[in-house]
């Protein structure tokens, strides 16, 4: 088995868990991390930002709701790294992925996403986030 994943659920899992690492060989990696956010809370996280990026101008800039990710990130204090692209025309985000928040991390920035949108009038169009 080149690659496996267990998501912990209960007892059976952690009983296989502990199996797989018991007759692992030497030189296997085993990472643990935190549960990922689920896929309602990504469409959410993405239709905020496309209100958002609808919405709102940003120092005289329209931005698209990727690069409202990266600058909402920044705001949830991720690092946030750029480094000048291969040709030195631009600079390229080599930081960390939204894709690699835990649930709570990932919950805290969609709620940055919501505070941020009520403090520039911005229109959710998710039913659960209109007051």
């Amino acid at each position: 088995m080149s690659r496996a994943l267990i998501v912990i659920h209960g007892k059976s899992d952690r009983e296989r868990a502990a199996k797989w690492a018991m007759q692992a060989p030497s030189g296997v990696r085993i990472e643990y991390k935190q549960a990922k956010r689920s896929l309602p809370m990504n469409a959410k996280f993405w239709a905020c930002l496309t209100d958002v990026a609808t919405q709102v101008e940003w120092h005289g800039h329209k931005l698209t709701p990727d690069e409202w990710r990266l600058i909402f990130l920044d705001g949830l204090k991720r690092e946030l790294k750029m480094v000048p692209s291969i040709d030195g025309a631009g600079l390229v985000n080599v930081g960390r992925s939204s894709s690699d928040l835990s649930k709570e991390e990932f919950s805290n920035l969609l709620e940055l996403v919501m505070m941020f949108g009520a403090e520039h009038g911005v229109v959710f169009h998710d039913p659960e986030l209109r007051t």
